[in-house]
């Protein structure tokens, strides 16, 4: 499923229109997205958590070149499946 297929099934789920779900959908992705960028744990009961995890700095190597260079430290959103999604895809 895209964006698109995504926005038609909220469109016709809730009885609004496409535009007022796309909006609907903008504004849900721009929330967590911000929450994500403050630190913030995102928690929707039954369906899961969004949050941030770091990656330590560490060495690596070019294969390419084989020469190591040095990875830098990094966040990176994740998320993690809640019973209720868990249960509902087996």
């Amino acid at each position: 499923m895209n964006k698109s297929e995504l926005i038609d099934h909220i469109a016709s789920a809730a009885g609004i229109s496409k535009a007022a779900a796309a909006r609907a959908l903008d504004a849900t992705t721009e929330a967590i997205s911000g929450a994500l960028k403050k630190g913030d744990l995102v928690t929707l009961i039954g369906f899961g958590t969004f949050y941030v995890g770091e990656r330590s700095a560490r060495s690596g190597r070019n294969p390419r070149t084989g020469a190591t260079i040095n990875i830098k430290a990094a966040k990176s959103p994740k998320f993690r499946a809640g019973k209720g999604l868990k249960d509902a895809v087996n």
